[in-house]
């Protein structure tokens, strides 16, 4: 079975890292399920919160994959609060397609804490050192981009290349143990489901 999902996200990294996410969490949720995502509609987190952009990028989005897909937005929450930005973001973005099942996943600080919280299942990938373990509190640490910088060999961590790669190796159930990243998961798996039954979420 073949779904589409049409993606808005913010960053670069994310351009190439969110389509990948999306079939590894599809092959967990379920290996008959293929899934075709479509290039993002990226735009800034600014510019998304302002009125009516958010909107336009997904019916952007929507475009992309036609009366039968999804879309799924996906943010860094940086300093806002997830479990405040998340409900009226997300009202504004069903508001904007009410026809497709719709999901909206803010990440707590940075999509780059999942990174961190999987920090094992990483070992050894793009340079990152063979005893890398994970931070008490992944999604607390105020630059995790930093983080991983400060643990690659030549210091420097290029979301458009190291983004993709890291989310391409890392331990989908280790990263599980964030929170934003298992709601992540689990809109991901309502979302394919509600493609898979036809129904809207």
């Amino acid at each position: 079975m073949i779904v589409r999902i049409g993606c808005v996200v913010e960053g670069h990294g994310e351009v190439e890292s969110v389509p990948i996410l999306i079939r590894r969490v599809a092959q967990v949720f379920d290996p008959a399920i293929a899934v075709a995502v479509p290039h993002p509609i990226r735009v800034t987190k600014s510019k998304l919160l302002k009125a009516e952009e958010l909107e336009r990028a997904v019916r952007l989005a929507a475009l992309k994959v036609g009366s039968n897909g999804g879309i799924l937005v996906v943010i860094d929450s940086d300093d806002d609060c997830p479990a405040e930005l998340g409900p009226a973001l997300l009202r504004r973005v069903r508001s904007s397609q009410e026809h497709l099942p719709c999901a909206l996943v803010l990440a707590k600080k940075e999509f780059e804490a999942w990174f961190l919280a999987s920090a094992e299942s990483l070992r050894g990938c793009r340079g990152l050192p063979m005893d890398l373990d994970p931070p008490t509190a992944p999604e607390e640490v105020a630059g995790a981009k930093e983080w991983l910088a400060s643990r690659i060999p030549h210091g420097a961590y290029a979301s458009t290349v190291d983004q993709p790669a890291l989310t391409a190796a890392m331990d989908i159930a280790l990263a599980r143990r964030s929170p934003s990243f298992d709601k992540c998961y689990r809109e991901i798996s309502a979302l394919l489901d509600a493609l898979r039954s036809g129904s809207a979420l």
